[in-house]
């Protein structure tokens, strides 16, 4: 059975060398494949995919030059490495120039041979890490961190380390814009996996032939447009995580190959006929209601299961309102470069509106209030005619959370907000701040204190 770590086939005639060679790399723990000359070596590139590949230049019936050519046209991201004779060393050069990573010597030294294998490989998952944080960077929203104080998120906060522990399956639950990938990453970034890859894909993205061919990979020829291997996601994810968003959007099809990796660990590519074994935690999400879709008969019963080992639910913002205030905050350090605050009367309906789209509503509006925005203080003014239409058509205060609503909180935010209101009224001169609150000058004193305002 195939695994997907270390795989390097070995292309060479010489029946001594081939074996000194396969037996070298066995012994660091490499899945070595050895062909004993060229079009044998072409017949296994054209049916799995390797990590590297060491060939001799000259050999019957295909030399190095056509494993080089068949690998990289094939598997682009397969690192070859030429072995050749003393005395030819301008033909590994030119096989260089062609895509070759290096080249040996015959006869060669065995720590050579072990430190050339080691780099290549570090270089080949290097390059793919670089690619994925590169998916990370283009595809991710902005928050830096899970921001909430409520009850709700404090329950959440609790539970992420202990479930980051475990390799069971997790599926996060609740509507777009609440941060479901930020959770997933969390699980991730606490576990034992952490040193691993984070492999993210949004299964609502992609068509169904496509969506297969970027979690499990595909031959070259499979279908229409394979005009080289690839290895899936998965295989990339091994020993790590594997977050699938929009789980309830994968099709049918697809369900039962996934419910395969769930329950043994192995899959196949697209045309591929071995099987390949990984090790990957997934972590799924979605914003629909999946039982609704099991009873529907959309959504595979026994993948659900497998999926909801341990469920976690993402509460909407507008059920907990008592956390507006610390991700305002966090958002205009974020995007503004000058120091920003909002107004009672603007911050009043920012904690009334219903934030249908969640955190990342709430991160648009104030990144789009602060770009436009030259003053210091956020004023009703500045907030988007939307924000201010729906707060007219609501009640004058924010939802209630289920027992978790900080009063005290949203009243210090509140106050604190009108001390400085009064004060900048007033021109910095305290004793008519105090007149404009109808405050003694003692009480505002003190309650400037209390907020350390100077």
């Amino acid at each position: 059975m195939e695994t997907a770590k270390g795989r390097i086939l070995v292309v060479e005639d010489e029946k001594s060398m081939r074996e000194v060679l396969k037996i070298l790399l066995e012994e660091e723990s490499y899945d070595v494949t050895a062909a004993a000359d060229g079009r044998e070596g072409l017949d296994h590139i054209r049916n799995n995919i390797f990590d590297v590949i060491i060939t001799d230049i000259k050999m019957p019936k295909a030399d190095g030059f056509q494993i080089l050519k068949e690998a990289k046209e094939i598997a682009p991201s397969t690192i070859v490495i030429m072995v050749t004779a003393f005395g030819t060393t301008e033909a590994a050069i030119e096989a260089m120039k062609k895509g070759a990573y290096d080249y040996i010597h015959k006869p060669f030294k065995i720590d050579e041979i072990r430190l050339i294998v080691r780099k290549a490989l570090e270089k080949k998952n290097l390059s793919e890490e670089v690619s994925l944080l590169r998916e990370k960077f283009q595809s991710s929203y902005g928050l830096e961190n899970i921001i909430g104080k409520s009850t709700r998120m404090m329950e959440l906060f609790q539970l992420i380390p202990r479930v980051a522990n475990s390799s069971s399956t997790v599926l996060i639950t609740g509507e777009s814009g609440t941060g479901k990938e930020l959770v997933a990453s969390a699980l991730h970034n606490l576990s034992p996996r952490k040193n691993k890859n984070f492999v993210t894909i949004n299964c609502a993205t992609f068509p169904e032939g496509l969506l297969e061919s970027e979690m499990f990979g595909h031959m070259k020829g499979s279908f229409t447009g394979a005009v080289f291997s690839k290895s899936g996601l998965f295989e990339i994810a091994d020993g790590g995580t594997f977050f699938l968003d929009e789980i309830g959007e994968m099709p049918l099809s697809l369900q039962s190959k996934l419910l395969r990796v769930l329950e043994n660990g192995t899959f196949r590519r697209v045309g591929g006929t071995t099987d390949i074994t990984v090790d990957v935690r997934v972590i799924s999400a979605t914003n629909k209601n999946i039982v609704e879709a099991v009873a529907a008969g959309s959504f595979r019963e026994d993948l659900y299961y497998r999926l909801n080992v341990v469920p976690v639910n993402i509460p909407p913002l507008r059920e907990r309102p008592s956390d507006i205030p610390l991700l305002v905050d966090h958002f205009l350090l974020k995007y503004s470069k000058t120091p920003m605050r909002v107004s009672p009367e603007a911050f009043e309906i920012l904690m009334k509106y219903p934030w249908k789209g969640n955190v990342r509503e709430l991160e648009h509006i104030v990144e789009r209030v602060v770009l436009l925005s030259d003053r210091e203080v956020i004023t009703p003014e500045d907030l988007p005619p939307e924000i201010l239409q729906a707060a007219d058509n609501l009640g004058c205060l924010p939802e209630l959370e289920d027992g978790a609503f900080d009063l005290e909180e949203i009243l210090e935010k509140i106050e604190k907000d009108y001390l400085l209101k009064a004060l900048e009224k007033s021109g910095g001169v305290k004793t008519d701040a105090a007149k404009i609150l109808k405050l003694s000058f003692r009480s505002f004193r003190h309650r400037l204190s209390k907020y350390r305002i100077k």
